[in-house]
């Protein structure tokens, strides 16, 4: 399965999003709610339509930066987040981005790209990442499947990609994940070495 742009941007087109479930979930809502400086820089990967970026801009986040490669949902996003700063949002891949960002959001990005690019992803993180920035968000902690996104994985497999390159401060299960995900996924907190 080739995981492209094209790919992506038909499941948005078809609305073929089971993964999406229409809101900013539990977990990263209590995470974004308890952050105090609304000054730093956040980057969401593979945003989809991103209800992550929505919800801190209405929080009065103004450096928060989206990327996806797919065309439809990136233009969907600019017509549902009003007032969203359009240089934030970036239609390009992940692995070609630069800049330096404070936290990097994880939600349902990881568990989408080839289970190749695994290590990769934590190597672009920390190229991107400040000194002392963070990988915050949610990973799946199931098998899932093999042939096609959502790939799942194991704290023990997560672990080989990022302890090399983060301190992994929180690896532990989402004690507030929404139902249909709960006891599947794992609230991960790692910080750049």
């Amino acid at each position: 399965m080739e995981l492209t742009k094209e790919f992506w941007d038909e499941r948005y087109q078809n609305d073929d999003i089971g993964w999406d479930v229409g809101e900013i979930t539990t977990p990263l809502k209590a995470y974004f709610d308890q952050l105090e400086d609304k000054s730093i820089s956040i980057l969401i990967p593979g945003a989809g339509n991103s209800y992550e970026a929505e919800y801190l801009h209405n929080l009065g986040f103004r450096n928060v930066v989206v990327i996806d490669i797919a065309p439809t949902v990136i233009s969907k996003f600019k017509e549902r987040v009003f007032g969203f700063p359009k240089p934030h949002i970036i239609k390009s891949n992940f692995f070609e981005l630069n800049g330096r960002f404070d936290i990097i959001v994880e939600q349902t990005f990881f568990c989408a790209i080839d289970k190749k690019l695994r290590q990769k992803y934590a190597v672009q993180a920390h190229k991107l990442l400040k000194p002392n920035g963070k990988i915050v968000g949610l990973m799946f902690d199931a098998p899932l499947n093999e042939d096609h996104p959502p790939f799942g994985g194991s704290v023990t497999e997560y672990k080989t990609y990022f302890t090399s390159l983060f301190d992994v401060q929180v690896m532990d299960p989402a004690y507030n994940s929404i139902e249909t995900r709960m006891g599947r996924e794992i609230f991960v907190k790692m910080v750049k070495k």
